[in-house]
């Protein structure tokens, strides 16, 4: 054999032998370990190639579409070092990633179709939240971060879903220990990872004021001074929270401010006289109890200044709604409080907001569109929901992020009982609590009191992994949860933790994937 045929040769089959090394091996999409569970996952067996030729499609002329390629973009850049391009288009493209609007009225508002074929991965949607948590699904399909940037495998396949509630939250309690702008803004990262929409922020109570309030300066100077346990506090000036709202908007969060009242108020009774019925400040408090403040609600003054808070406030929130508080008011007298409730909830509405509030709040008369927030009274909600409020479910004892894991925990509370992950996975909002149904259900949300979180590495730990919990309670059918196959999928996601650099509670009932 001539030398140059043989060379001819093994290049044909070194060739051969490339090209069968790079055709994709089968994948199956179902096997990729989503959280929250998405409605229906089909494989079809292959895979889409990720690389640097890859283009970012949106549908033309729609800009909300735009900022959310442009988030895809930004997020496989962080994952894989690939600066993929981001282009608008008029007709769906032949290859590359499609982002575009498509009347679903099945999936709803929120709802989404991903559809990923070997050259095409398109997304449909009804709206750019639905676009935006397909995205979400989408990233799940790779690793936290990649090793090699030249090329990611996609498993191909159709996955349509939509979620059971509209409301879907966690609330962070700032007001016992203080949270600067990047710890919220990488709680807000966390919420859109998992497609949690709500970020319900507790603004004040008796140990400090956390928002700037332009017409009563002296509420974060004197009342933001200061938190649990003697530290300096803080507060965020309006800039420093617009700044907040616009990052969260960016990710389809909604943050739903809260002004606990009239109880939960020390902070401002200290820093304005005029605020308290006899007329003197109190003093500044370091402490955790709860129940011995008020404001005087037969003054004037008190509903002026509610009303400049509300009004400054409302400015800063796109959102509809407006959280009153309302809770452990205990040294308010009864009719007084009802009065006050009824008065505020007017200067809610006034200034375009929804009333939310703690479930104390249906002892007074709930205003149209009303909500009140279960949390341990049963008969005040239901109450309200005779009343026609609808209802965010957050039970103490199920879904309170503050609450011990088990004796051994060295951070949060057990006043409503352990909070193993498996106990904080395992309950449906609409069958908890007769007389509270689905149909009453605006969502969930969880709270996390931070008495005795002070930093965000504490905050994580708290946490994580329960938060994977709620969203998937609050987007997945009751059908399709179960806490021996949840367990696997979140065991999966441990290492994405960790690549995330998340302080999780490493929980002895769940089989973590090293």
């Amino acid at each position: 054999m001539k030398k140059s045929t043989f060379l001819a040769m093994l290049t044909s089959v070194g060739l051969f032998l490339l090209s069968s090394c790079s055709q994709q091996e089968p994948t199956d999409l179902t096997k990729t370990s989503f959280i929250p569970q998405p409605a229906t996952v089909e494989a079809t067996g292959e895979a889409f190639n990720l690389s640097y030729a890859t283009t970012i499609w949106f549908q033309e002329g729609i800009e909300e579409l735009e900022q959310t390629a442009q988030y895809l973009s930004t997020e496989l850049n962080r994952i894989s070092g690939l600066d993929l391009k981001v282009q608008p288009t008029d007709k769906a493209p032949a290859k590359g990633i499609f982002l575009s609007a498509s009347d679903l009225e099945d999936l709803g508002e929120e709802g989404y179709v991903l559809n990923i074929a070997k050259k095409l991965i398109k997304i449909e949607a009804k709206s750019a939240a639905g676009n935006f948590y397909a995205i979400q699904t989408l990233l799940q399909t790779l690793p936290v971060k990649a090793t090699e940037a030249a090329s990611l495998k996609i498993p191909t396949g159709t996955v349509r879903d939509f979620p059971q509630y509209g409301f879907r939250g966690m609330m962070l309690d700032v007001s016992r220990h203080f949270f600067n702008v990047e710890d919220v803004k990488r709680v807000i990262d966390f919420l859109a990872s998992y497609k949690m929409n709500i970020l319900h922020m507790h603004l004040s109570d008796d140990q400090g004021w956390r928002i700037e309030i332009k017409s009563w300066p002296k509420l974060t100077e004197i009342g933001g001074s200061t938190e649990v346990g003697g530290g300096e506090g803080g507060f965020y000036t309006q800039e420093q929270f617009s700044d907040i709202v616009k990052y969260a908007q960016e990710r389809n969060v909604t943050i739903v401010p809260e002004i606990d009242m009239p109880g939960h108020t020390n902070a401002a009774l200290a820093s304005y006289a005029e605020l308290n019925c006899d007329g003197k400040a109190t003093d500044l408090y370091t402490g955790t109890e709860v129940g011995f403040s008020t404001f005087c609600t037969d003054k004037d003054v008190t509903y002026q200044f509610i009303d400049d808070v509300v009004r400054e406030i409302s400015a800063l929130t796109p959102g509809p709604w407006f959280h009153i508080g309302g809770d452990e008011s205990l040294v308010t007298e009864h009719d007084d409080y009802v009065y006050f409730i009824n008065r505020v909830q007017e200067i809610i509405t006034k200034h375009g907001k929804k009333v939310i509030g703690w479930d104390e709040i249906a002892n007074a008369t709930p205003v149209e569109g009303a909500t009140v927030q279960f949390w341990s009274n049963v008969k005040n909600t239901t109450t309200g929901v005779n009343k026609g409020t609808q209802v965010i479910m957050s039970p103490a004892a199920r879904a309170y992020l503050d609450m011990q894991y088990d004796s051994t925990t060295y951070l949060g509370l057990h006043w409503a009982g352990y909070i193993e992950v498996d106990h904080g996975y395992s309950w449906n909002p609409a069958t908890l609590v007769e007389g509270i149904t689905k149909e009453n259900i605006l969502g969930i949300e969880a709270p996390l009191w931070t008495e005795t979180v002070t930093n965000i590495d504490e905050l994580e730990y708290m946490v994580f992994p329960r938060l994977a919990g709620y969203a998937e309670i609050g987007w997945t059918a009751p059908e399709l949860r179960n806490w021996d196959e949840y367990k696997l999928r979140l065991a999966a996601h441990g290492k994405r933790f960790k690549n995330m650099e998340i302080d999780f509670y490493r929980s002895p009932l769940v089989p973590w994937a090293e």
